[in-house]
């Protein structure tokens, strides 16, 4: 494969990098540069609008989205040309983590499933910044089975087509930071919960929505609760059919693994280059033959994660929508960040029990690093479903079983007993 820029893209590269170069808040180079996992590392200023800041900055110059049409606010780029975008923006980056969400996931649901009208007035908003979307599917009941969830959608009963929602949603990253959200809830329970299912778009400013967030491990409350008393939604914002919400969702699902697989770090560079720095008693890290076998293993992971990513950008390229392998990637990383975090503190020795940044080796980036990889392995679908989904739709192999596939959701048992 010949990786090396076209006289095309080679043009595009330049491009991109005299703008970056005349517009990018250089101001803020060294503070990005010590963030770490879960945390911008800015102190200067408010992140959320320091990312805003940007990403307006971005969309009046058309850099915004690149891959998205230009009526919606992208530049109609091709897929490589995003590619180049990322390579050139670099540390910067990381202002954008406020969007994953919505342009990553919720971006690409609306393109496909709102209406005409609709997709006009959300998606240029969307892409510059100015309003910011999450992803309402996890519940506290459903574990894992995103269609087990019981969060209820009922017409409202003075005739108007309305909704009434009642419910919980949890694992809302940035729930708290948002003015809207995409939704899927139970419309049907008299039918097999993968069928009964409605997607909706809403203003997390509904009288209704309550926010809570929660203390995550490393300290951050990027995670929340949400809660629906009944909360209204018009007919109009309904993504999809009535009943279609499942079908739907796989469009979140699919983009959801796309963007955080092929963004989601390891960390194998920062450790890399740790271990080029860090002296022993026994000299150089670098020169130990455990520590450069184990080198060895996360660099072939991370270069297989970044091929696989490279085959993903050439499905795109073709036009063909995120498939199931596409979970390879961040099942690899997800649990990759965690050993190889792990591996980093052991190397820390006692001075790996130190979690601030102004006193701990590496500035404190494996410890934050650890604390958070958990929650990689479970958002986006954790390693069981992942491996599932790879396995059956990936590798052919037989599927599990599901003793519950035919039941109506109503008569699912939530315990022991019926």
């Amino acid at each position: 494969m010949n990786f090396d820029d076209t006289p095309q893209e080679a043009a595009f590269r330049a491009e991109v990098r005299a703008w970056i170069d005349a517009n990018a808040p250089k101001e803020l180079e060294a503070e990005l540069k010590q963030a770490t996992f879960g945390n911008s590392g800015l102190t200067s200023g408010d992140p959320i609008a320091l990312a805003k800041a940007w990403q307006k900055k971005k969309a009046e110059a058309g850099w915004a989205c690149l891959h998205w049409p230009k009526e919606y606010g992208g530049r109609g780029a091709t897929p490589i040309e995003r590619v180049i975008w990322g390579q050139e923006e670099g540390v910067y980056g990381s202002l954008g983590g406020l969007f994953i969400i919505g342009h990553g996931m919720c971006g690409p649901t609306l393109m496909a499933w709102a209406s005409e009208e609709q997709k006009r007035k959300l998606l240029p908003p969307l892409a510059s910044g100015e309003e910011v979307w999450c992803q309402l599917f996890s519940e506290p009941a459903g574990g894992s089975d995103l269609a087990g969830l019981r969060t209820r959608a009922e017409r409202a009963d003075d005739g108007s087509g309305d909704w009434i929602i009642r419910g919980q949603k949890i694992w809302t990253s940035g729930a708290q930071n948002s003015d809207y959200g995409i939704l899927i809830t139970r419309t049907d329970p008299d039918v097999p919960k993968h069928k009964g299912l409605t997607m909706f778009w809403l203003s997390m400013k509904s009288p209704g929505v309550e926010i809570r967030p929660i203390k995550q491990a490393n300290g951050q409350s990027g995670f929340n609760e949400v809660f629906f008393t009944d909360v209204r939604i018009p007919d109009a914002q309904r993504l999809g059919a009535v009943g279609q919400g499942w079908t739907v969702s796989l469009t979140t699902l699919m983009n959801e693994r796309l963007s955080i697989g092929s963004g989601m770090p390891t960390g194998f560079p920062e450790l890399f280059d740790y271990c080029l720095n860090l002296e022993t008693e026994d000299g150089p890290a670098v020169d130990n033959a455990m520590v450069r076998s184990r080198l060895a293993q996360y660099a072939v992971k991370a270069s297989g994660l970044k091929y696989t990513g490279m085959r993903a950008i050439s499905a795109l390229s073709k036009g063909e929508t995120p498939g199931p392998e596409n979970s390879i990637g961040k099942l690899v990383a997800g649990a990759s960040m965690q050993e190889l975090a792990m591996f980093a503190l052991d190397l820390q020795g006692e001075t790996g029990v130190i979690n601030d940044p102004r006193h701990a080796e590496a500035a404190q980036k494996f410890q934050a690093m650890l604390l958070r990889s958990p929650a990689t392995r479970v958002e986006g679908g954790t390693d069981e479903i992942l491996r599932n989904i790879i396995a059956e739709r990936v590798l052919g192999l037989p599927g599990d079983i599901r003793v519950d596939k035919d039941v109506p959701f109503k008569d699912i048992p939530t315990s022991g007993k019926r």
